[in-house]
């Protein structure tokens, strides 16, 4: 973003990568207090995905292509899988330390998430939005209900195409959304056309309405509520995504 003379994003991004490096140095001194030790790969037993594969490594560096709404849809979607890594971790770890831990460290990539999306919603204006002082046509709306409602239809045909462990979690996945159809009953306003697309472009619409909506929100337990909708929202698109 530097080399392409955009340099309140590239604040964004020095920023981040500094509180990213905090949250690796935090994790080592844990290990070493705990154990003695710094983290071991080796134990890994698991692949961690790529973030950024080599081409693409290539064309950030060098290419005008790499505008900064393309930076920033990268950048939301890795932070969403360390939400959601953090997330599953705190979800599952019977150790209270280590659940704790993760809780906090979710919340940061929470905050993140919370930061990039605002820059994207801003770069996606600049670079791909109406003319200046237009009218946005008027058009049919729906609220968050109708949405998480038809998400839950789409998450009940998807339970029954899959097994084991994938349809435990998609049944997991629209009990939730069919209780967040309730509880956010009057929340947001959205294009009526978004239900005539796929699960996760729905879950993404609804992931980014619940983070905006908390941002803007007065009342702390409006703050809060949205906050528990956007965090189960991400969690709910990270996994959605997996699938593909």
């Amino acid at each position: 973003m530097r080399g392409q003379g955009k340099a309140d994003l590239a604040d964004v991004f020095a920023r981040l990568a500094a509180a990213e490096r905090e949250h690796v140095d935090s994790v080592t001194q844990w290990s070493q207090l705990r154990r003695g030790k710094r983290p071991d790969p080796a134990l890994v037993r698991w692949e961690a995905p790529a973030a950024l594969p080599a081409d693409a490594a290539a064309e950030v560096k060098t290419s005008r292509l790499m505008t900064p709404y393309r930076a920033l849809a990268m950048a939301v979607r890795n932070e969403e899988r360390a939400f959601a890594f953090w997330s599953y971790l705190a979800a599952y770890s019977t150790d209270p330390e280590i659940k704790k831990a993760s809780e906090a460290m979710a919340m940061e990539e929470l905050g993140h998430v919370a930061t990039l999306r605002k820059e994207r919603r801003r770069a996606y204006h600049r670079e791909l939005g109406g003319k200046p002082g237009e009218a946005p046509a008027p058009i049919d709306r729906v609220n968050a209900r109708r949405l998480e409602l038809c998400l839950g239809t789409h998450l009940a045909a998807l339970e029954r195409r899959v097994r084991g462990p994938a349809a435990v979690r998609t049944r997991e996945l629209r009990e939730e959304a069919m209780r967040m159809a309730e509880d956010a009953a009057d929340f947001g306003s959205f294009p009526a056309s978004l239900e005539q697309r796929d699960a996760e472009f729905i879950a993404e619409a609804l992931a980014d309405a619940y983070l905006e909506g908390a941002e803007r929100a007065g009342e702390a337990a409006r703050v809060e509520a949205l906050q528990g909708f956007a965090q189960k929202a991400i969690s709910r698109l990270a996994w959605l995504r997996s699938l593909t």
